[in-house]
């Protein structure tokens, strides 16, 4: 795995602080929080990185201190100001984020990491949130 860090313009949406860009290889790059370590992802960068070998190594924050700024309801997407939708991911109903529909999505420390690791019993969680709707 080889990636790198830069500082990075564009504040946290959850926290207000700095984010650093963090590439992987030559062809993605996304931002991770300073403080909170929570990760901002483009448009498609998601999909990109859970198909990378180690991508999840990317997502170095404690879960335990994600699930502290999960109570944030207002949050503003880092690109265009806008607030964000909090949605649950349809296959693993029990991860939250938020999502700017024109630019891309949040998730705070260890959301990645949980998200790249679908278990056999998150795929029967999402079967079930499915089927009661």
């Amino acid at each position: 795995m080889e990636y790198s860090a830069d500082v990075h313009s564009i504040e946290c949406p959850k926290c207000g602080h700095g984010m650093k860009e963090i590439s992987y290889g030559s062809d993605l790059l996304i931002d991770r929080c300073t403080n909170c370590e929570g990760i901002w992802f483009d448009h498609g960068e998601v999909s990109r990185l859970k198909s990378k070998w180690m991508g999840d190594a990317l997502d170095t924050g404690n879960p335990s201190a994600g699930k502290r700024w999960d109570g944030i309801k207002d949050v503003s997407c880092p690109r265009c100001g806008l607030q964000m939708e909090r949605v649950s991911d349809p296959d693993q109903p029990h991860i939250y984020y938020e999502v700017c529909h024109e630019h891309g999505m949040f998730l705070d420390a260890g959301e990645f990491t949980d998200l790249a690791h679908e278990t056999i019993g998150d795929w029967f969680k999402g079967l079930l949130s499915r089927v009661r709707r």
